[in-house]
């Protein structure tokens, strides 16, 4: 069974940083694409970053390029996302996900989340 626990979501000012991690079991994460997804009241749940098993390669959303940073350790089976330069708009509950595969967007479970809130 796989299980995704996040963790680091908190209530910071506009400008500042916040790093996540999502940890994993039940899966063989080192295999795994993961990735972070947000969801803001009213709106769709949006893919934000992915990496692949082995962190060659990366996906972020426009809106946060240059901003946020994805990376995995796999010897710990945790996923990052380092956040800085935040803005009231990535006020969200962010997600952990994966998918199965070295590099896929077909991702299949979710994490509970942890909410993100950034004040103006």
């Amino acid at each position: 069974q796989v299980q995704l626990v996040e963790s680091g979501g908190e209530l910071v000012q506009a400008g500042g940083s916040l790093r996540l991690s999502c940890t994993a079991s039940g899966h063989t994460f080192s295999s795994s694409t993961m990735g972070w997804f947000r969801q803001a009241p009213g709106k769709e749940r949006e893919l934000v970053a992915g990496i692949s098993w082995s962190g060659t390669s990366t996906y972020y959303r426009d809106s946060v390029k240059g901003r946020f940073t994805i990376s995995r350790d796999n010897a710990k089976n945790t996923v990052y996302l380092q956040m800085n330069s935040l803005k009231p708009e990535d006020t969200a509950v962010y997600y952990c996900a994966t998918a199965p595969g070295a590099w896929s967007f077909t991702y299949q479970y979710w994490g509970q989340g942890t909410q993100v809130t950034v004040s103006s």
